[in-house]
Protein backbone atom coordinates (compact mmCIF):
# COMPACT_ATOMS: atom_id res chain seq x y z
CA UNK A 1 0.00 0.00 0.00
CA UNK A 2 1.37 3.74 -0.99
CA UNK A 3 0.85 6.75 0.56
CA UNK A 4 -1.16 9.15 -0.74
CA UNK A 5 0.60 12.45 -1.61
CA UNK A 6 -1.81 15.29 -3.28
CA UNK A 7 -0.34 16.98 -5.82
CA UNK A 8 -0.54 21.24 -6.41
CA UNK A 9 -2.59 20.18 -9.22
CA UNK A 10 -5.04 18.39 -7.77
CA UNK A 11 -5.74 20.97 -4.96
CA UNK A 12 -6.00 23.57 -7.26
CA UNK A 13 -9.27 21.57 -8.22
CA UNK A 14 -10.97 20.68 -5.57
CA UNK A 15 -10.80 24.16 -4.52
CA UNK A 16 -14.37 25.75 -2.91
CA UNK A 17 -15.41 28.97 -1.74
CA UNK A 18 -17.31 30.11 1.33
CA UNK A 19 -19.21 33.18 2.12
CA UNK A 20 -18.75 34.09 5.88
CA UNK A 21 -21.11 36.83 7.79
CA UNK A 22 -18.82 38.88 10.31
CA UNK A 23 -22.09 40.46 12.03
CA UNK A 24 -21.87 39.99 15.73
CA UNK A 25 -18.97 37.48 15.58
CA UNK A 26 -15.82 37.82 18.13
CA UNK A 27 -12.92 39.20 16.19
CA UNK A 28 -10.65 36.34 16.92
CA UNK A 29 -12.77 33.38 16.88
CA UNK A 30 -13.79 34.44 13.66
CA UNK A 31 -10.24 34.58 12.04
CA UNK A 32 -8.71 31.34 13.75
CA UNK A 33 -11.71 29.35 11.72
CA UNK A 34 -11.19 31.46 8.45
CA UNK A 35 -7.36 30.74 8.80
CA UNK A 36 -7.98 27.34 9.01
CA UNK A 37 -10.32 26.87 6.22
CA UNK A 38 -7.50 29.18 3.85
CA UNK A 39 -4.89 26.59 5.15
CA UNK A 40 -6.88 23.58 4.21
CA UNK A 41 -7.09 21.98 7.61
CA UNK A 42 -10.49 21.23 7.60
CA UNK A 43 -9.87 18.75 4.42
CA UNK A 44 -8.31 15.12 4.91
CA UNK A 45 -6.18 15.78 2.26
CA UNK A 46 -4.64 18.45 3.74
CA UNK A 47 -0.65 19.21 3.29
CA UNK A 48 1.18 21.27 5.50
CA UNK A 49 3.79 22.49 2.22
CA UNK A 50 0.49 22.99 0.14
CA UNK A 51 -2.34 25.27 -0.77
CA UNK A 52 -5.14 22.85 0.04
CA UNK A 53 -7.56 25.46 1.70
CA UNK A 54 -10.44 26.83 0.14
CA UNK A 55 -11.67 30.75 -1.07
CA UNK A 56 -13.32 33.06 2.34
CA UNK A 57 -15.27 35.90 1.18
CA UNK A 58 -16.06 37.88 4.78
CA UNK A 59 -18.83 40.42 4.16
CA UNK A 60 -20.19 42.88 7.06
CA UNK A 61 -16.46 43.17 8.30
CA UNK A 62 -17.73 46.80 9.95
CA UNK A 63 -20.09 44.53 12.24
CA UNK A 64 -17.34 42.55 13.72
CA UNK A 65 -16.97 42.36 18.16
CA UNK A 66 -13.93 42.74 20.26
CA UNK A 67 -14.22 41.54 24.27
CA UNK A 68 -13.07 43.93 27.08
CA UNK A 69 -11.39 46.98 26.58
CA UNK A 70 -10.18 45.91 23.08
CA UNK A 71 -11.63 48.30 21.27
CA UNK A 72 -9.63 51.63 23.30
CA UNK A 73 -6.72 49.34 24.45
CA UNK A 74 -5.82 47.37 21.12
CA UNK A 75 -3.22 48.90 18.79
CA UNK A 76 -2.18 48.52 15.32
CA UNK A 77 1.37 49.99 14.11
CA UNK A 78 2.29 51.19 11.10
CA UNK A 79 6.06 52.96 10.05
CA UNK A 80 6.47 55.03 6.74
CA UNK A 81 10.37 53.88 6.35
CA UNK A 82 11.16 57.42 7.63
CA UNK A 83 12.61 58.72 10.81
CA UNK A 84 8.91 59.59 12.83
CA UNK A 85 7.16 58.09 10.50
CA UNK A 86 5.43 55.76 13.08
CA UNK A 87 1.98 55.71 13.13
CA UNK A 88 -0.31 54.05 16.02
CA UNK A 89 -4.21 53.14 15.40
CA UNK A 90 -6.52 51.71 18.07
CA UNK A 91 -9.23 49.19 16.83
CA UNK A 92 -11.74 51.68 17.01
CA UNK A 93 -10.13 53.94 14.55
CA UNK A 94 -8.76 50.91 12.41
CA UNK A 95 -12.61 50.05 12.14
CA UNK A 96 -13.74 53.62 11.02
CA UNK A 97 -10.86 54.11 8.77
CA UNK A 98 -10.97 50.26 7.11
CA UNK A 99 -12.77 47.78 8.45
CA UNK A 100 -11.89 45.16 6.05
CA UNK A 101 -8.33 45.60 7.44
CA UNK A 102 -9.20 44.38 10.77
CA UNK A 103 -9.90 41.48 10.02
CA UNK A 104 -7.46 40.82 7.59
CA UNK A 105 -4.63 41.44 9.93
CA UNK A 106 -5.85 38.76 12.64
CA UNK A 107 -6.00 36.03 10.11
CA UNK A 108 -2.83 37.15 9.10
CA UNK A 109 -1.33 36.36 12.45
CA UNK A 110 -2.44 32.72 12.27
CA UNK A 111 -1.11 32.31 8.81
CA UNK A 112 2.19 30.64 8.37
CA UNK A 113 4.85 33.93 7.91
CA UNK A 114 6.55 32.44 4.88
CA UNK A 115 5.55 32.47 0.82
CA UNK A 116 2.75 29.96 1.43
CA UNK A 117 1.03 32.52 4.23
CA UNK A 118 1.14 35.06 2.02
CA UNK A 119 -0.06 33.00 -1.21
CA UNK A 120 -3.02 32.07 1.47
CA UNK A 121 -4.06 34.86 2.74
CA UNK A 122 -4.81 36.18 -1.16
CA UNK A 123 -7.93 33.92 -1.14
CA UNK A 124 -9.71 35.59 1.62
CA UNK A 125 -12.05 38.07 0.35
CA UNK A 126 -13.05 40.76 3.00
CA UNK A 127 -16.17 43.47 2.42
CA UNK A 128 -16.94 45.91 4.91
CA UNK A 129 -21.18 45.35 3.91
CA UNK A 130 -23.57 42.69 2.89
CA UNK A 131 -22.63 43.10 -0.69
CA UNK A 132 -19.64 40.91 -2.68
CA UNK A 133 -18.98 40.53 -6.45
CA UNK A 134 -18.21 37.00 -6.01
CA UNK A 135 -21.86 35.59 -7.25
CA UNK A 136 -20.30 33.72 -10.32
CA UNK A 137 -18.26 31.65 -7.88
CA UNK A 138 -21.11 30.68 -6.37
CA UNK A 139 -19.91 30.73 -2.44
CA UNK A 140 -21.53 28.21 0.15
CA UNK A 141 -22.31 29.91 3.32
CA UNK A 142 -20.36 29.15 6.06
CA UNK A 143 -21.65 29.26 9.59
CA UNK A 144 -19.24 29.69 12.57
CA UNK A 145 -20.20 29.68 15.72
CA UNK A 146 -18.58 32.15 17.97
Amino acid sequence: MKTFHLTAEEAKKQRKWYVVDAKGKILGRLASEIAKILRGKHKPVFSPHLDTGDFVIVVNADKVRLTGKKWQKKLYFRHSGYPGGLKVYTAQQLLQRKPEELIRLAVRGMLPKNRLGRRLLRKLKVYAGPEHPHQAQQPEPLQIET
